[in-house]
């Protein structure tokens, strides 16, 4: 089915249920189903649409520019980064007397100190930063759950990874992804929280992720957060 409503038009779906209310979801691809009780008039339908619709649009919005993929970097002034879920603008400092360039985080902007404004060098100093960032952020939040585990791990290293946000090996050496810190905390968390569950059991088996989800029982929430926004995460 398809509605128009200020100048946009949807498809969406419903579906009619034994139940007393009428009710909408919208899944990370910008799919809506409405929910509704048997015999809803098609009327009370476009009004839930309607109510909801700037949440469908920003929905609809976030599933075609995920599909476009990251859009490529300028490194220029105002451009927005991610920093523990929320984008910041950088601000770019030309300085030729500093040792290194480097990155401060100050009155919610990312500076960045460089001795000459090349896009390069700029790139280069923002992942140096989430490197350091993400290792402090990743040894805070180990040192915060270690209370739940009798094991500790033997080493801690930030990675550059392709395909995952952290691991844990048979020797209990964790590895982690420097992209982290650029999403939320609790997300953060969540990582650490699993690759530290996996120091008592190896593998994805039911024991693994009871354990899981007594130490973080919404950490679904924050698998799909990465799965959404993963996509984002990028220098």
């Amino acid at each position: 089915m398809i509605h128009t409503y200020l100048g946009e038009t949807i498809r969406f779906e419903v579906k009619y249920k034994n139940r007393t209310s009428i009710g909408m979801t919208i899944d990370g691809y910008g799919n809506v189903e409405v929910q509704a009780p048997k015999g809803t008039p098609d009327d009370r339908v476009r009004q839930l649409l309607e109510k909801n619709w700037e949440l469908i649009q920003q929905k609809i919005k976030e599933m075609k520019a995920r599909l476009d993929g990251p859009q490529k970097k300028e490194y220029e002034y105002g451009e927005r980064f991610l920093y523990l879920g929320n984008a910041y603008p950088i601000q770019i400092v030309q300085d030729p007397t500093i040792m290194q360039d480097y990155v401060g985080f100050k009155e919610e902007k990312l500076q960045i100190y460089v001795k000459q404004h090349d896009a390069e060098k700029i790139k280069q100093a923002l992942k140096r930063f989430y490197y350091q960032q993400c290792k402090g952020l990743v040894e805070k939040s180990i040192a915060t759950h270690q209370c739940n585990f009798k094991t500790k791990p033997r080493s801690i290293r930030i990675t550059d990874s392709k395909t995952t946000w952290g691991t844990c090996d048979s020797k209990l050496q964790l590895t982690f992804n420097w992209r982290l810190a650029m999403a939320p905390q609790e997300v953060i968390d969540y990582v650490v929280i699993h690759e530290m569950c996996h120091m008592v059991h190896l593998n994805h088996d039911r024991s693994f992720w009871r354990l899981v989800g007594k130490l973080m029982p919404d950490y679904k929430e924050k698998e799909n957060w990465l799965t959404l926004s993963g996509w984002k995460m990028t220098v």
